[in-house]
């Protein structure tokens, strides 16, 4: 059975929005600044143990225009990964990605019933809520930047529905904190 891993870019006040240079909010980038060659290698890691990406649409749209044309390890392993992406356009997707099919909750339920590593979900805040919201994260990785930026899109469900985790772990990173969460 495949484990779902959240790994999610947040901000001291819990925005994930546009950390890497999005042109959608007003303090993009907040994640740069930030990095340190032993944070990257965690990251570069954490492809490399993945079995595949589980992204939202936006996501899928947002890194579609940016890994394929980057070189090196990290592009190359991003690109190779099978990219399983919720969305409800007809579009065709392209990257070695297919959509899910059927409801969101249905889909991911059946591919965690495969065989394979985790499969792996960056970004993509409503996926991300109705995943937690239905019990489907096995893992939640967030990695917390000395930062606040005053608003933007959270992950966080909305509906007041508690998420019970346990901290398995945590890492600093130069500034950085990552907090591992288990379900």
């Amino acid at each position: 059975m495949r484990e779902i891993v959240v790994s999610e870019f947040v901000t001291l006040d819990g925005v994930m929005e546009a950390p890497g240079g999005e042109p959608t909010h007003p303090h993009t980038g907040w994640v740069a600044e930030h990095g340190t060659p032993e944070f990257f290698e965690f990251k570069y890691r954490e492809v490399v143990e993945a079995g595949g990406l589980l992204l939202g649409r936006t996501t899928y749209e947002s890194f579609v225009g940016a890994w394929p044309q980057r070189e090196g390890d990290f592009a190359e392993r991003m690109t190779a990964l099978p990219k399983y992406v919720a969305t409800s356009r007809p579009e065709e997707l392209t990257w070695n990605a297919r959509p899910l099919t059927g409801a969101v909750v249905d889909a991911v339920t059946e591919l965690k019933k495969g065989d394979g590593g985790p499969l792996l979900v960056n970004g993509s805040a409503t996926m991300v809520r109705t995943l937690l919201a239905a019990g489907l994260v096995d893992e939640l990785r967030l990695q917390v930047f000395p930062v606040a930026i005053g608003g933007g899109l959270r992950f966080w469900p909305e509906d007041r529905g508690k998420v019970s985790l346990h901290l398995a772990d945590v890492t600093r990173y130069g500034d950085t904190l990552v907090q591992t969460y288990r379900a």
